[in-house]
């Protein structure tokens, strides 16, 4: 998962301001080339669930790490031809924050059907830990090396360093209890019943997916713009670039809090309750955020955002195999993610054209909170699927 930085929306933030400047890109062409890129890319989740159930994970994850290593290098040596940049940033966004974010996911959610809160909260404290140190020291390279050095040491890193390591170490799931015999007793656990759940078609007619998607979805939107540009919404309320990766660092490490505190509170309350609480917050962080003045409540704001996306998190990564089973899970978290990316497309658009018409990023997180909230409010209630309607896995 820490390899879908360079696809991701806050991985393509701590290069926004200084691509901006060099390639003499205006933010709503950049915003429009995000859009209509992250809106192609989101097409990639779909063969690639499928591509999972039927090969394999080993091979689909190793292929599309090289492929988003080599979209990040290409990145790094674009001189700013729209239609060659589109391209580029399309591929990023497919390889890396669409089909490898399916990779990962679905492999936790395979291996780990049993207790996949618990799963999901230890995967999510790890991601979280090494994209903290990453949002560090890549922010470090941008300043002391520019955008285009940091950006092809980390497309070097994931062809030369993490491909490889995949390739040997990353194995397929068991598939039913026939392999139980042959598996470590660390993993009985995961592997002590047949693959069974529901298919994608009647995921698709639940209340439930369609509300977690949309929860989640909405907050990808959010997420995505302000990721985007929060160094400029934060240059607004007087911070410069250094305390912009600073804040990227703190935020992430209180999140890992969150993801260990959800892993275990999953065990005791729902999914949908976790979301209602984890929006509230979110909610509560963006009405702070236009009126921050000092460092003080910087902290504070980035607190309540560690908190919240720590939550969300793990909700979005085990939600899926706990309510509809492993069976289609790539197929499942595959349209999850799908809406997710179209959602995040859409974000920084908006924020874009919010700072055009308005000269400030507030109107839209005033506009967007009250939304967050009743999402978080409708995913509260939300019943469960009905086990009668699960479909036995083929």
């Amino acid at each position: 998962m820490l390899s879908t930085l360079p696809g991701r929306t806050h991985g393509l933030g701590l290069i926004t301001e200084p691509l901006l400047k060099d390639l003499k890109i205006d933010r709503i062409a950049f915003a429009n080339i995000n859009l209509w890129a992250t809106l192609l890319g989101a097409v990639f989740c779909l063969p690639v669930g499928w591509a999972i159930d039927r090969l394999g994970i080993r091979v689909v994850t190793v292929a599309m790490l090289l492929a988003t290593g080599a979209s990040a290098w290409a990145l790094s040596y674009q001189t700013g031809a729209f239609l060659s940049l589109l391209l580029i940033v399309t591929l990023t966004r497919g390889f890396g924050q669409s089909a490898l974010s399916v990779c990962s996911i679905t492999s936790v959610g395979k291996w780990f059907p049993q207790r996949p809160g618990v799963a999901m909260g230890t995967f999510a404290f790890l991601m979280g830990l090494m994209f903290a140190i990453s949002f560090g020291v890549i922010g470090w390279a941008v300043r002391e090396h520019g955008w285009r050095g940091a950006w092809s040491g980390v497309a070097a890193t994931l062809i030369f360093v993490v491909a490889p390591l995949a390739l040997i170490f990353l194995k397929n799931p068991p598939q039913n209890e026939t392999t139980h015999d042959a598996m470590p007793d660390a993993i009985d656990a995961a592997v002590d019943e047949p693959v069974s759940g529901f298919s994608l078609a009647d995921a698709l007619r639940t209340p439930a997916f369609w509300v977690f998607a949309g929860a989640t979805a909405l907050f990808g939107l959010v997420s995505s713009g302000l990721g985007l540009f929060q160094q400029a919404v934060l240059e607004e309320r007087g911070f410069d670039q250094k305390t912009y990766h600073n804040l990227l660092v703190v935020t992430t490490l209180l999140s890992l809090v969150a993801q260990l505190a959800s892993g275990w509170l999953a065990l005791r309350y729902s999914a949908g309750a976790l979301t209602g609480v984890a929006m509230l917050i979110y909610a509560v962080a963006l009405v702070i955020l236009p009126s921050i003045v000092g460092e003080t409540q910087l902290w504070i704001f980035a607190a309540l955002m560690g908190i919240a996306v720590g939550i969300i998190t793990v909700i979005f990564f085990g939600v899926w195999g706990q309510l509809f089973g492993r069976a289609h899970l790539g197929r499942i978290q595959a349209s999850a993610q799908m809406l997710t990316v179209l959602a995040s497309a859409i974000g920084p658009l908006l924020f874009a054209q919010c700072h055009a018409r308005f000269g400030s990023y507030s109107p839209i997180l005033f506009g967007l909170s009250p939304l967050v909230l009743l999402l978080g409010i409708v995913a509260w209630r939300v019943p469960s699927p009905q086990p009668g309607h699960e479909m036995a896995g083929s």
